[in-house]
């Protein structure tokens, strides 16, 4: 069953999702609320799975994982063990930021952060190539990354 979010709730996940650092004092003042109030919203949201967890965002760049690549992944066969197969190896790499099943030419888009050319090198073949049912991959390199952002519209 869903849980009905009013104005409140919507306002304390948009300031939440822009800091997670947010005090609850603070973010009572800014929702107008009490804390006592602010302090039991935050955790029915969690309870009620809103609210994931909290984590900080890490530069790319200063920890050398400044090239993003995307690769379409085609598998050499549709079955249940291969797909099981291939989402455990591609959740066990530590490389691979996203990877998602998708409808359409292929099976896979795999997002993947690495130091440069010749690190996307070495992972495409000890890495993507390895992942178990691979048959085909098609890698895009990003040029200038535009948007890049974990937040959810909360109109």
């Amino acid at each position: 069953m869903m849980t009905e979010l009013d104005a409140k709730d919507r306002r304390i996940l948009t300031l939440l999702q822009g800091d997670g650092r947010l005090t609850n004092l603070e973010l009572a003042e800014k929702v107008h609320l009490s804390p006592t109030a602010t302090a039991e919203r935050v955790k029915r949201l969690t309870r009620d799975g809103f609210i994931l967890g909290y984590m900080a965002r890490l530069s790319p760049e200063r920890l050398d994982r400044g090239m993003i690549v995307f690769v379409e992944v085609r598998l050499d066969r549709t079955a249940d063990d291969v797909f099981a197969a291939f989402a455990a190896a591609a959740r066990a790499s530590p490389d691979i930021t996203e990877c998602h099943m998708v409808a359409g030419g292929f099976d896979y888009l795999i997002k993947a952060r690495v130091r440069d050319m010749a690190a996307y090198r070495a992972f495409l073949s000890d890495t993507l190539l390895a992942l178990p049912g691979v048959r085909e991959t098609h890698t895009y390199a990003v040029m200038e990354e535009i948007k890049n952002t974990s937040a959810i519209a909360l109109s």
